[in-house]
């Protein structure tokens, strides 16, 4: 008996001293160190150089790489937990995070480690890359689309949102091979395309495709009607949705549209786009995309590989409604059938707030519909910046005219000399010389064509102001210094940060220092002073209100959305005033002395008398409260007789506008009846 606890002893020691090696300090960091090495291999989606057991590491390699095939490419983040021995077993937890459409999948598999051969290795199974995956089955992907946030506008009202659209285009399954090409052709034709290059594009189509030839708005009186397009073989008119916003026109510059993510867009969001989806291109749509896109809903299923597996693609619908969560692999449905690992419904994106008045937008946009060069108008509420409309022509080609277009003001800067003269103590009543041509260090200047020569000799600021005499403000540039006209442009917004807008806008730039001639130019308007149409209606703006206007746009924008500033890019279509004028303007600042009630009084008063004794008489006739105005007619380029911009004005009540046209002759004659065309209009 004492012979058999002996012996027993000794197994236990020699039992306890396994246990104890293969837990020893060494062992396990050996451990640790080789779970480590697979989870950086899994990381890169590269374990071809771990250290591996069960199987060679270039056959693992080619196994991750079908599994995670229909994944797109994209990597998760893999780390190994601490090593843990129980019944002489050595295992490593593998914590998985995947970032699949902007969706967090995480979950944590166990790798088996023992040594091999002398050394540490972990034992290759599929269920290491995700939990209870089998041989033989590989993750597929079912994304699903979320609804996109809609882009309202003043009280709430729908600017861009879901509405009925027809995809136009032949389907070749239906339609007889001898006659695909007449049917595209005709169908080409019908719609306004080119008939040679669709029905290029359908003959390399595969034999089932629909080939899209066009969408279109799915109105009452649509042309073409669904009868023209079915009495063609093979077409069709398919009835879907899409965000759009009440016309074509409308707000389209300063908006952007839905569409189709680029190749470009699709490299450059990290796995958050994928071929197919729709995301925004241009305006508000492409700076708030994150927001109004939402996010999609993702599923993860394990799929046999050899058949039933369901493919990675966007905006499918799943055929899974399970609840959202982790990895779960518990269920047990038959071999062949997918497993659900992983699943999240959409989140429907956030609708984005502006300050857009639908009506006023309008009534922009159809001003400046015939109207052949770039073109602008901008309205804002003076009592609190809101900007109510943003139109730019057709025109423009598409380009935000009316917030990035960067053109010298001409006269309507007059209303920045008149602040800093009257800070200098000048009053609307000052003397001043009104004079054909005045002559600075050997350049001429001279009033605009057309000025009325009943108003040349001495007359006072405030007729100069309202008759826009040239000569008589750059008389009176040694009264001010650029730098008193840099602050005064301040005053009124010009050149200052918008931090309430939450858009790329461009604010203006009037230099702080100039030499004689150029700080002569500047007096009208010109060297290197810039504005756009957002800008000038600031200007307006905090002239009616009698204090600094900072414009708002957007009503929700995050804390971290960048702000407009003078430095912002004005693209291809911005026409510069001078060929010395700065490509890039200087950074957004802040108002020294904003304009006060006291300033502005005049100022509104010479406004108005540009309308009651100037030359924008023709503003008397808008129905409704007083209106102001003061013209603007700004040459450019080295034409003979140059090009000119023109520009106009106005204010009446709780509302500040500005009009422009590109190379579009004097102000008072070419935007004046823009003008006053938006005004009554507005008023009615």
């Amino acid at each position: 008996m004492g012979n058999i606890r002996a012996a027993s002893l000794v197994l236990s020691a020699v039992l306890l001293g396994t246990v104890l090696t293969s837990c020893d300090d060494g062992s396990k960091a050996a451990a640790e160190a080789a779970a480590k090495e697979l989870s950086s291999g899994l990381s890169s989606l590269d374990v071809s150089h771990a250290a591996l057991a069960g199987t060679d590491p270039s056959a693992a390699q080619d196994q991750l790489k079908t599994i995670v095939a229909a994944l797109g490419g994209v990597k998760p983040s893999v780390s190994a937990g601490e090593a843990t021995t129980a019944n002489g077993r050595t295992s490593v937890p593998l914590d998985f995070r995947w970032e699949l459409s902007g969706r967090e999948w995480k979950y944590t598999t166990t790798a088996e480690v023992a040594q091999s051969n002398g050394h540490w290795a972990v034992q290759w199974t599929p269920g290491l890359i995700a939990p209870g995956l089998q041989s033989g089955e590989v993750l597929a992907i079912r994304t699903t689309a979320p609804a996109r946030g809609d882009i309202l506008g003043a009280n709430g009202a729908p600017l861009v949102t879901e509405r009925p659209v027809k995809r136009v285009g032949l389907d070749k399954a239906k339609t007889p091979a001898a006659q695909l090409d007449s049917s595209a052709r005709a169908l080409a034709s019908l719609v306004g395309l080119d008939p040679a290059e669709y029905a290029k594009q359908v003959a390399a189509s595969g034999p089932q495709a629909f080939v899209q030839a066009i969408v279109l708005r799915d109105a009452p009186d649509r042309t073409p009607t669904d009868s023209q397009i079915a009495a063609i073989p093979g077409a069709f008119a398919l009835g879907r949705t899409l965000p759009l916003a009440p016309t074509r026109a409308f707000a389209r510059a300063v908006l952007g549209t839905v569409g189709d993510a680029t190749a470009e867009q699709i490299q450059k969001s990290d796995g958050g786009l994928s071929a197919g989806d729709q995301t925004g291109q241009g305006g508000l749509e492409a700076k708030y995309d994150d927001e109004l896109r939402g996010k999609d809903g993702v599923t993860v299923l394990a799929v046999h590989q050899d058949g039933g597996s369901p493919t990675s693609s966007a905006g499918a619908s799943p055929s899974s409604s399970a609840t959202p969560g982790s990895a779960d692999a518990s269920a047990s449905p038959r071999p062949d059938q997918p497993r659900t690992l992983f699943t999240a419904p959409p989140q429907a994106g956030t609708p984005l707030r502006t300050t857009l008045d639908p009506k006023l937008q309008q009534i922009a946009d159809d001003t400046l519909a015939s109207v052949g060069p770039a073109s602008a108008i901008v309205a804002i509420r003076p009592s609190d910046g809101s900007v109510l409309a943003a139109a730019s022509g057709p025109g423009s080609n598409g380009y935000n005219t009316a917030m990035l277009g960067q053109y010298a003001p001409g006269s309507i800067f007059k209303t920045v000399d008149s602040l800093a003269l009257f800070r200098e103590g000048a009053t609307p009543d000052l003397k001043v010389e009104c004079t054909p041509t005045l002559t600075v260090d050997g350049k001429t200047f001279q009033n605009a064509t057309g000025y009325p020569e009943d108003h040349l000799g001495t007359i006072t600021l405030e007729d100069a102001y309202a008759h826009s005499c040239n000569t008589a403000f750059i008389s009176q540039r040694d009264k001010v210094s650029q730098g008193q006209l840099e602050a005064a442009a301040t005053s009124l917004g010009l050149g200052t940060d918008a931090p309430q807008l939450g858009a790329d806008a461009f604010m203006g730039s009037i230099p702080a220092t100039a030499g004689t001639t150029e700080h002569a130019a500047s007096m009208i308007g010109q060297g290197r002073v810039l504005m756009s149409p957002l800008a000038a209606a600031v200007m307006a703006a905090s002239v009616q209100k009698g204090g600094l206007v900072s414009p708002r746009l957007v009503l929700n924008a995050g804390e971290d959305a960048p702000s407009s500033s003078p430095g912002a890019s004005p693209g291809a279509s911005g026409t510069a005033a001078s060929p010395s004028a700065p490509s890039t303007p200087g950074p957004a600042q802040a108002a020294a002395t904003p304009i006060t009630p006291a300033e502005a009084a005049p100022l509104q008063a010479m406004m108005r008398a540009v309308v009651t004794s100037g030359h924008a008489g023709f503003l008397l006739s808008v129905p409704g409260a007083p209106v102001g105005a003061k013209t603007g007619t700004a040459e450019f380029g080295s034409d003979n007789p140059p090009k000119t911009h023109a520009w106009i004005i106005g204010v009446q009540g709780d509302l500040a506008v500005a009009v422009f046209v590109d190379e579009g002759g004097l102000g008072a004659t070419i935007s004046g009846p823009l003008l006053t065309n938006f005004l009554t209009k507005a008023s009615q």
